[in-house]
């Protein structure tokens, strides 16, 4: 059974209404933020919310490739099956961002969602229609694919060129960084995944990342005061030590 049959549709909070709009995180940083009132009432009425529970799959590789995801809040996860059957995280998206377009019949990603993660879900048709009455919502869409592009070189510069301390940290910025812009104040960030999950994006064993975190927690880089969270306590040395710039010496 296909990912999508598996969502529970928001029935309080369809997306057709205003309110459940501008909670949503994709008002303020994804694909509807430049939206005026006209496009944006468009853009709800042609999509369903659904809701995803962590690690429920909102679309799996080789799935008809006939929806387009919008994530509204929380944290998913891109994954490929490789062919020995082992799977390979290729990328975290937040809310705001746009998962599953592809020009392909199916998708050649799976995402899973590690959090709680309401979504909008559009028709690939119905979103090409939306694009033809509305040029700026497709110029928009059209700049966020080329960050994810630029994501996913950095992403994989990280695992070909850097140490496993330099890809600690650069997932460590990125994800404050990823939290803020979506309007997150305390200096306490939320970590979406296990130091497992953080292993097979980072392409790290589970005990490299608890040395490295161990490591950075004693040279007073941070602190982590729950199981899913972390507070960057020197997050200068963090961002040198990502850059490439910064001695991680331990």
């Amino acid at each position: 059974m296909v990912a999508l049959n598996a969502a529970r549709p928001l029935l309080d909070a369809a997306c057709s209404r205003p309110n459940a709009c501008n909670r949503c995180e994709a008002r303020r940083v994804g694909l509807c933020a430049p939206l005026d009132a006209a496009a944006l009432a468009d853009l709800a009425a042609g999509g369903m919310r659904v809701s995803f529970a962590p690690r429920e799959a909102l679309f799996r590789q080789g799935d008809p490739a006939d929806h387009v995801f919008i994530l509204g809040g929380g944290t998913a996860r891109l994954t490929r099956l490789l062919p020995d059957g082992r799977q390979a995280s290729v990328g975290l998206r937040f809310g705001g961002d746009v998962l599953g377009f592809t020009p392909d019949a199916e998708h050649a990603l799976g995402a899973e969602a590690l959090t709680e993660a309401p979504a909008c879900r559009i028709g690939r048709g119905e979103l090409e229609r939306l694009f033809r009455r509305h040029p700026a919502l497709e110029r928009h869409f059209l700049d966020l694919c080329a960050r994810e592009l630029a994501a996913t070189q950095d992403h994989l510069v990280a695992l070909g060129r850097f140490t496993a301390e330099e890809r600690v940290a650069a997932f460590l910025v990125t994800l404050a960084e990823a939290q803020e812009r979506r309007g997150h104040r305390s200096p306490v960030f939320d970590l979406p995944a296990t130091r497992a999950d953080l292993g097979e994006l980072l392409g790290l064993t589970l005990e490299t990342v608890s040395r490295t975190v161990s490591a950075f927690r004693r040279r007073g880089w941070l602190r982590a005061p729950g199981p899913h969270a972390v507070e960057l306590l020197d997050r200068r040395a963090l961002a040198a030590l990502a850059s490439g710039v910064g001695a991680g010496a331990g």
